[in-house]
């Protein structure tokens, strides 16, 4: 592997570096750096600036309005984007459901969504989870049924719970797995619906996180209709849509770039932290080891990452490589967590909840870190449980 850039590509690292320095949102850079919570509005802000330009769906086919990036532009931007602590945007509808319509879409289906999901148009949420299905999606008990409707047209009528649907007070629609088949084999009854989350019957019910935060909901579904015309690919066959979505979401979990910056941060902060030995947290020898096994980690990781750009580049899409970047990258997250609330001790104890903006005690760096090590519990579990992945891995990749 060529680990060296080209001219062209530290040409467009300057170009992804001053155009995020000139045009990134003011008053959004000011609300992370109060670590305010953000609402719809600044999501969706960066993410029409970047459509603006052409550059908010690095991974789509151009033909669709995608960049026509290479494999090592979307890595620059990423670390851009890490480097420069913007918000992402949004996977739900770039990085998720964007891939399966235009994957297994109809043309109608693609000329009424795609340009919309591109330009930050349509706000999606995901309806994969329920109650008693989690790892075990295909057990999932949302029913659709179909009918006729009095106008003549086909409608599925749709009961049910989702859960941990992230975001999802802020949608406009929702990707949802669902029944439509309830005596076929688990994964063979499922369809893949597009659903207008303004329907009837639709209630989405907050879930507060340990840290206090609205980051996910229950979504309730009481005899919703929804066109047939919004399923995506065959009636009974949406397991393949659901598969192919999910493959993209792991892969994106990995966060190796927001990972690095992370690094960077707890060096900062270990660096000016003392041990009990009176010097520098980082000087001392166990926890350096600690730092270096991390970055050691961190760095396979990025390899890995890499060789599945590659692979993309030539047309593969991503395989069993992307549950190993969801479990060694959702570690590492959680690694960079504790380690960092290792770092600042008794002054991380305090973190605000309920919206209290108490002053904090110690350095401004240590506010809300025990808040991001609660939250960042989860990474290991959503996407598909790390213990899932390494069934996928087994069987696989090992035969077993």
């Amino acid at each position: 592997m060529n680990l060296d850039f080209s001219a062209e590509d530290n040409a467009f690292r300057e170009e992804a570096r001053a155009f995020i320095a000139e045009n990134y949102p003011k008053a959004l850079r000011e609300k992370q750096d109060r670590g305010e919570t953000l609402d719809k509005e600044d999501y969706l802000s960066w993410h029409r600036i970047l459509a603006k330009k052409g550059w908010s769906t690095p991974s789509w086919p151009k033909e669709w309005g995608g960049c026509d990036w290479t494999p090592t532009q979307k890595y620059i931007w990423s670390e851009e984007q890490a480097r420069a602590d913007t918000i992402g945007i949004l996977p739900f509808g770039v990085a998720m459901l964007a891939p399966v319509i235009y994957t297994f879409g109809t043309q109608e289906q693609k000329e009424k969504f795609l340009p919309d999901i591109r330009d930050g148009k349509i706000w999606w949420c995901q309806g994969y989870s329920e109650p008693g299905a989690g790892s075990d999606l295909a057990s999932l008990k949302t029913k659709a049924e179909r009918v006729t409707g009095d106008d003549g047209k086909e409608y599925y009528i749709v009961n049910g719970q989702k859960t941990w649907t992230t975001l999802g007070q802020h949608a406009d629609w929702g990707f949802f797995l669902v029944r439509t088949d309830p005596d076929s084999k688990p994964q063979s009854g499922i369809s893949f619906l597009l659903i207008d989350m303004k329907s009837p019957g639709i209630e989405v019910r907050r879930i507060t996180t340990l840290e206090g935060g609205h980051e996910v909901n229950d979504v309730f579904l009481d005899n919703v209709k929804v066109p047939v015309e919004n399923r995506v690919f065959h009636e009974n066959q949406g397991w393949t849509c659901a598969k192919a979505l999910l493959a993209h979401e792991r892969s994106g979990i990995a966060g190796v770039a927001r990972s690095k910056r992370g690094l960077e941060r707890l060096r900062q902060m270990a660096s000016t932290e003392l041990s009990d030995a009176a010097g520098p947290l980082l000087a001392d020898p166990f926890f350096k080891r600690k730092v270096a096994e991390l970055e050691i980690d961190l760095t396979a990781l990025e390899y890995t990452e890499l060789r599945v750009l590659a692979g993309e580049s030539s047309g593969k899409g991503p395989g069993t490589e992307s549950s190993i970047l969801k479990i060694k990258g959702t570690e590492i997250q959680q690694r960079l967590q504790e380690l960092a609330l290792e770092t600042v001790g008794h002054y991380g104890a305090p973190f605000i909840t309920g919206g209290h903006h108490n002053m904090p005690i110690g350095p401004a760096y240590a506010e809300g870190l025990a808040g991001d090590y609660f939250n960042g519990r989860k990474t290991s579990i959503y996407g598909g449980s790390n213990e899932i992945q390494r069934n996928i891995i087994s069987k696989m990749v090992l035969g077993l």
